[in-house]
This record gives structure tokens, C-alpha cells and sequence, in this order.
């Protein structure tokens, strides 16, 4: 297992790479663990609508995960060239705050053309779901923009302007 050098900073014992169709089962087995976190995600139809979802983006390779020493796969990302946007990104809760979100979008913005802005839309400040992926995208460098709705919830969108 490599490390993950990603801006500056190692994520050690951790692989990041493009999700497969093989990872499709660990994929949704990791999501199960986060989806209460996830409006959009609360039924089995939605669950399937989100497998069909994450089949499509590892075909197009806008998918992204990142896998334990034990292959486990423990974060997941997706994204979207046409949309210029993350569009999903989940850790699970056992490997929080060791740099697997902040690797995987810093990996995902690599992947864009320079001159191309990247919005992500999260939960609204004061929504207790939102303290860590705020904090992580305003680290990262997005700006905060319009409040929406998202999945019949309050979000907000923010904005990653990719400059070389």
C-alpha cells in the first residue's frame, strides 16, 4: 500500500484510485454505513437509483475511491466533467480526520481543466451534518455561494475556482 501525497500532506497506508465495477459492492456497503448522512439516500429506491448512479460514473471515470491497507474501501468520491461539480463524497466514520476527503477532492480538482470553476453544494452553516465537509471545502479553498435546495433540504453551494 503507497501513501497518499496529496497536497503536501501523506495519508499513510491508504490508496486512491479510480473506482471500478469490482469495488461496486464495497462502495454501496460503505455508503450504507454514512447514508442517513445523505438526503436523497433514506430509501432502497434511492439506494438503487444511487448504485446505478456510481455504475455510471465508474464507467466515465469520474468516480474516485480510496481503499484501506485491507482493501476496504473507505472513502468514495464522484464528480461530474459536464456539471463541473463533486457531486458525492462520503468517509467512513471510522476513518475520519486523516486527510481521505481533503486527498480525494484534492485529486478530483487535479483531474479539471485549470480554467474551469468547480461548485459542490453541502448542508447550510449551523446544520451540525455541515461542520466538517464546510470546513474541509472552505480549507481546500471553495467559496461560499447560494443558498438551494437540495432533495427537498437546505444546502449550500460552493464554489472552487481552478486557476493555474
Amino acid at each position: 500500500m503507497r501513501d497518499l501525497p496529496v497536497g503536501g500532506h501523506n495519508v499513510p497506508n491508504f490508496k486512491l484510485q479510480f473506482a471500478e465495477l469490482n469495488d461496486l459492492a464495497a462502495w454501496i456497503e460503505m455508503i450504507q454505513t454514512v447514508r442517513d448522512n445523505f438526503p436523497g439516500l433514506e430509501t432502497a429506491e434511492q439506494l438503487e437509483d444511487y448504485k446505478k448512479t456510481v455504475i455510471k460514473n465508474i464507467k466515465r471515470k469520474t468516480a474516485l475511491c480510496t481503499k484501506s491497507d485491507n482493501g476496504n474501501i473507505v472513502g468514495v468520491l464522484i464528480f461530474s466533467y459536464h456539471s463541473k461539480c463533486l457531486s458525492c463524497m462520503a468517509v467512513h466514520p471510522n476513518y475520519r480526520k486523516m486527510g481521505i476527503g481533503y486527498a480525494m477532492v484534492k485529486k478530483m480538482i487535479e483531474l479539471f481543466p485549470k480554467d474551469m470553476d468547480i461548485s459542490v453544494t453541502t448542508f447550510r452553516e449551523g446544520d451540525l451534518k455541515g461542520v466538517a465537509p464546510r470546513a474541509l471545502y472552505k480549507k481546500i479553498g471553495f467559496l461560499e455561494d447560494e443558498l438551494v435546495e437540495e432533495f427537498n433540504y437546505p444546502h449550500q453551494k460552493f464554489i472552487f475556482r481552478n486557476r493555474s
